[in-house]
């Protein structure tokens, strides 16, 4: 059975909503699954964007045979190769062998490296700037490199404003229904995951979105719609989505909050963590988020260090280092580009407290713009009365740290 939605005139929504997927990319959790959006125009020639993962192939086909009700498809525009949008091109090709494909030369080489069968088909190759007629619509490419591979490019209609922007302002979750950004509870309901999606999917490539967001300025004005490759499509409100996705590839904190990160094996170094946050609390900053690096997946962590702006490392001491689960957490960090952000420090070791000066050198050493508190709370086991001075110092240096931020905006 087809399921589909009308984006605006004679432009369709194709796509499929997939909850069976446990794994984004086999890396990330989406308990509330995700969507693989493609999308048809009717005009004088047919026009496929995109297609979707190979698993919602059949919901693809099905869907594209009923908006194009008997009519043949004439052009696949492939603005990603990723293969949960590419996969189903080789089902294209069978299907309407006569298709014309249009891209760019990198994608062409990756089609052919994945497998598809695209030489026996007229391929229009597209540079920077080009622009075609498929009747009434006239569309132009934007390239955009390294958001998130480097083939990647987007397609903007000129006619109706709808922008193809692949990857880019994308989010986790699934439509079930609801197409538009403005159907639903965004901020309650998608915002963390869009957060999560970009900060571990693009995050590492803030310049190249930035430098996206550079080209799309000369034509803010005249997109109308942000079409997407998963996630929610977006007709209303633009700039609110936009200015996030400034702010994210900025690396600029996106709330004065503070992230507490703690890595306990029996629970002292935890108790320090729930002490500082009840702390912090208690002395008004309430934006604050406790989280066990042992039982939440780094992609949650990781969209944390993008959110506030500062983040609190609670690490004991294991076999005279970080414990494994905070040094693969900083290792995370570090691949995702996070900086810009101030860093306090929890140590703990019942015999050797090293753990401190270990986190405090690779975050000065290995990370860009990372400024480390010279208050540190040290613990020898479990944090007993005497270290309560310690306590309220480490909290106070962290909101005269933000008082210090509100300063300088």
């Amino acid at each position: 059975m087809y399921c589909v939605r009308n984006v605006t005139e004679n432009l369709y929504w194709v796509g499929a909503n997939d909850h069976r997927l446990a794994l984004f990319e086999n890396v990330y959790p989406i308990p509330k699954g995700v969507t693989y959006n493609s999308y048809l125009l009717l005009d004088e020639k047919t026009v496929l964007f995109d297609t979707v993962d190979w698993s919602a192939c059949r919901q693809l086909l099905e869907n594209v045979y009923h908006v194009l009700d008997g009519r043949k498809l004439d052009y696949l525009i492939v603005n990603h190769l990723e293969p949960d949008h590419a996969a189903c091109i080789e089902e294209i090709l069978l299907r309407w062998p006569e298709i014309k494909i249009i891209s760019n030369e990198k994608a062409f080489m990756l089609m052919r490296q994945f497998g598809f069968h695209v030489d026996g088909h007229e391929l229009i190759e597209v540079k920077e700037g080009d622009t075609y007629s498929f009747g009434k619509h006239t569309v132009t490419f934007v390239f955009a490199p390294m958001v998130h591979w480097p083939e990647t490019m987007v397609t903007f209609d000129l006619t109706n404003g709808a922008l193809f922007s692949a990857d880019a302002f994308g989010t986790f979750g699934t439509l079930d229904g609801k197409l538009f950004a403005d159907e639903v509870n965004f901020d309650r309901d998608w915002l963390d995951e869009a957060r999560r999606y970009l900060t571990n999917i693009v995050g590492k490539y803030g310049p190249h979105i930035q430098l996206l967001l550079k080209k799309a300025g000369g034509i803010l004005d005249k997109i109308k719609y942000i079409c997407p490759l998963h996630g929610p499509v977006w007709r209303k409100d633009l700039m609110y989505f936009i200015q996030k996705y400034d702010t994210w590839s900025r690396y600029i904190p996106e709330e004065q909050g503070v992230m507490i990160v703690y890595a306990s094996m029996y629970g002292n170094t935890e108790a320090a963590a729930q002490a500082l946050a009840a702390r912090l609390c208690g002395k008004g900053m309430t934006n604050v988020a406790v989280y066990d690096v042992s039982s939440t997946h780094v992609s949650e962590l990781i969209a944390g260090t993008f959110k506030y702006s500062h983040i609190v490392l609670a690490s004991v001491t294991y076999n005279l280092g970080v414990y494994p689960p905070m040094s693969d957490f900083l290792m995370d960090m570090k691949a995702l580009n996070v900086q810009n952000r101030t860093v306090a420090i929890i140590e703990n070791g019942s015999w050797a407290c090293k753990s401190g000066d270990i986190m405090q050198k690779f975050l000065n050493d290995e990370m860009k713009g990372m400024t480390v508190l010279n208050e540190r709370l040290s613990m020898a086991s479990t944090l007993g009365p005497d270290k309560e001075p310690e306590l309220d110092t480490l909290a106070d240096a962290i909101l005269a740290s933000m008082d210090g931020e509100k300063g300088k905006n």
